[in-house]
C-alpha cells in the first residue's frame, strides 16, 4: 500500500497519510512520498487546491522511532534535510492552496507539518502536542518558527516546553488553527472549504502567502514596496479581469486559476 494516499475530486486533490496502525507516523517512506506528490499537485494544472490529512484516527503522530536501530543514535541532520525540511518547503513553495484538515492527534512533526499549511481545521477531538521535549529534542519542522507567529512567543515557548496537548478548540481559540469542527460536520466542512478554495484566483492566494511570509521579517517600507509589485503580478493574470468584468456584471466570477 501506498503511504501517501492521493484522491482528486474535480480541482481539489487529497494526501492521506497512510499509515494507520502506527498512528500514520513518519518514516523514510512516507516522507518522500509525500514530497512526490506534493510536487505532482503543484505541476498539475488540474489541481486548484491541496488538502491534507491522515487515514484512520489520527493525523500524525510524529517520527517513527521505531525505524531506527536502538542501539545506534538517529543521524538528525540527514533525516531533517532528506524527511523534513523539503516537506516544510514544498507546503511553502507550492503554487496551490493547501488546507490541513487534522482528523486525529497532531504531535511532535505531525504539529509542526499541520502548522505549515495555509489553512488548519480541525476535528473538535483532536488534540495538538509540541511532543520534542519529552524524548530531549527540540520542535523542528519549522514549528518554531510558525507557532509564535499563531499564539505568540510565551504560549508557544510553554507550549514547546511543558508539551501540553492542546485541543482543537483550545488551538481554535488561541489562533494557532482557523476552525474547529464537530465530528458530524468535518468532512462536509473540510470538503466545502477545499471547494471554495479551488474556486478562488489561485495566483492571488499565492502571492498572498508570499507576502505573508515575508511580513514577519520586513520593515513597513519594505512590505508597502513588496505589496505594489505583488499587486503588479496580480493585476495582470486573467483572474482579475474576470474577477472585474463579474463584479461590473453583477455575476459570480469564474477563476480559472491563470
Amino acid at each position: 500500500m501506498p503511504e501517501i494516499l492521493f484522491e482528486l475530486k474535480g480541482p481539489v486533490a487529497r494526501l492521506s497519510l497512510n499509515r494507520p496502525d502506527k498512528l500514520n507516523a513518519f518514516n523514510r517512506t512516507m516522507a518522500l512520498e509525500l514530497q512526490d506528490q506534493l510536487l505532482a499537485c503543484d505541476e498539475n494544472e488540474t489541481v486548484r487546491a491541496v488538502v491534507l490529512t491522515g487515514a484512520g484516527r489520527a493525523f500524525c503522530s510524529g517520527q517513527d522511532l521505531a525505524e531506527f536501530p536502538p542501539d545506534q543514535l538517529p543521524d538528525f541532520e540527514k533525516v531533517i534535510d532528506e524527511y523534513y525540511n523539503p516537506v516544510i518547503r514544498l507546503l511553502k513553495t507550492i503554487r496551490k492552496p493547501v488546507l490541513c484538515a487534522v482528523n486525529g492527534i497532531a504531535a511532535g512533526a505531525g504539529a509542526n507539518i499541520a502548522l505549515a499549511c495555509d489553512i488548519v481545521v480541525a476535528v473538535a477531538s483532536a488534540r495538538f502536542v509540541q511532543a520534542f521535549s519529552k524524548i530531549g529534542l527540540i520542535p523542528d519542522c519549522g514549528g518554531t518558527f510558525f507557532l509564535p507567529r499563531l499564539v505568540g512567543l510565551q504560549k508557544a515557548t510553554a507550549l514547546m516546553m511543558l508539551g501540553d496537548q492542546v485541543s482543537a478548540g483550545d488551538a481554535e481559540r488561541m489562533g494557532m488553527i482557523y476552525a474547529c469542527f464537530e465530528e458530524n460536520d468535518f468532512v462536509e466542512k473540510t470538503n466545502q472549504l477545499a471547494e471554495s478554495l479551488a474556486q478562488l484566483p489561485t495566483t492571488a492566494l499565492i502571492l498572498t502567502r508570499k507576502a505573508l511570509m515575508e511580513s514577519s521579517t520586513n520593515t513597513l517600507e519594505q512590505q508597502l514596496e513588496l505589496e505594489k509589485k505583488f499587486q503588479h503580478k496580480a493585476g495582470h493574470t486573467r483572474d482579475f479581469r474576470e474577477g472585474v468584468g463579474a463584479f461590473l456584471q453583477k455575476r459570480p466570477p469564474a477563476f480559472t486559476g491563470k
